[in-house]
């Protein structure tokens, strides 16, 4: 009973209460405002068909855009595009050879302005996608055209001069005269150029070295630059037989071979490792202690600047040629002597004024 009467006072009280709100103009609080560090609302899907768009795809050959490498290096210039130029971008990673045009119709289908396509391997899907797709532009690294179609540029190096001015570093930095080189298979034709301009460059400054240089050419093309073991087994095998410096060159694969010499070398007998393509120091930093050099091509600000040519009306056709040089030394400064770096320095201006010739072919003989 005393209970219940409690339970009827306490309802009447509120009563009261809620009547009192009403009748003196009071309301509940409102809802308290997001936090200012609330998460935002996703932003909405931006329609690359509208005209106002710019929307830049890239897909990969059959390496990641984390390789650390070649396909690292161009999708760093897609995501200066989009801090430099906002645009949106997305990429495909390219698991199959077989999916190279299904990925590049995904892009042109969907109202892409730009189209990237990053690898040798990829030329031919290219080169069908910029007949099908007139409006779309396209930039195919690494894919020498030859035959300017307008609505697409070929991104090239001279791999050859490249790999010839770390073959003159391991030449002369070289202690036991044997030097090796460790590479994706010979059968993408900068790849070859990378190997042979080395071979040519050992041999300029140091005829008496014995190279040894193997590709990897026993599996499929889905594989040899994603084998970093196989760069490993290969760069530790050579250092089992002297070798003493490694230019290393391929995707993943070319990583496992400088990270091999990095794990063999030591203060009583120092090794050296030559990387590629972009300037490994950073992207491999495991390496870092014994990385002389990287044999660069520029391929960032090659991908940003053909990005850049379509934004503002400049873009043409054909093939657009990118620089290649040597990084610089960072830690191992001081073990490259004066007269090293003169000669260096000497074939770089060779190679550039065409009085050095690497007499590499454009692709494997045969």
């Amino acid at each position: 009973m005393r209970r219940t009467m409690k339970t009827k006072v306490f309802a009447l009280l509120s009563f009261i209460v809620v009547l009192s709100m009403v009748f003196t103009g009071c309301a509940p609080a409102a809802a308290p405002a997001p936090a200012a560090d609330a998460p935002a609302a996703a932003p909405a899907e931006v329609d690359c068909t509208a005209a106002d768009s710019f929307c830049v795809g890239l897909v990969t050959d059959v390496g990641k855009v984390d390789d650390k490498s070649f396909n690292q290096s161009a999708y760093e210039g897609l995501k200066r595009a989009e801090t430099e130029l906002g645009a949106t971008v997305k990429y495909i990673e390219t698991t199959d050879s077989k999916d190279y045009g299904k990925n590049i119709a995904t892009f042109a289908e969907n109202g892409y302005k730009v189209i990237i396509t990053v690898g040798f391997a990829l030329g031919e899907a290219t080169i069908e996608a910029a007949k099908q797709y007139p409006d779309v532009k396209f930039i195919g690294v690494d894919q020498s055209q030859m035959d300017v179609i307008d609505n697409l540029s070929g991104v090239i190096f001279d791999e050859d001069k490249s790999g010839y001015l770390a073959g003159v570093l391991a030449g002369l930095m070289t202690k036991s005269n044997k030097v090796g080189g460790v590479f994706a298979t010979d059968t993408v034709p900068p790849v070859w150029r990378f190997g042979e301009g080395y071979r040519a460059g050992v041999a300029s400054v140091n005829p008496d070295a014995e190279i040894n240089i193997v590709y990897h050419n026993d599996v499929g093309l889905d594989k040899t630059f994603t084998d970093p073991e196989w760069g490993k087994t290969t760069a530790n095998s050579m250092i089992d037989k002297g070798v003493d410096v490694i230019f290393s060159a391929g995707g993943k694969t070319g990583n496992g071979g400088l990270i091999a010499v990095a794990g063999r070398s030591t203060a009583d007998a120092k090794l050296y490792a030559i990387g590629v393509d972009a300037d490994q120091y950073y992207s491999v930093p495991e390496a870092q202690k014994v990385l002389l050099s990287s044999a660069m091509k520029d391929i960032t600000p090659a991908v940003f600047d053909n990005i850049k040519a379509i934004k503002d009306g400049s873009f043409k056709g054909g093939n657009f040629v990118g620089p290649v040089f040597l990084a610089p030394f960072h830690d191992l400064e001081a073990d490259v002597s004066a007269d090293i770096k003169a000669k260096l320095e000497e074939a770089s201006k060779g190679l550039k004024d065409g009085t050095i010739k690497t007499n590499v072919a454009p692709t494997k003989p045969g």
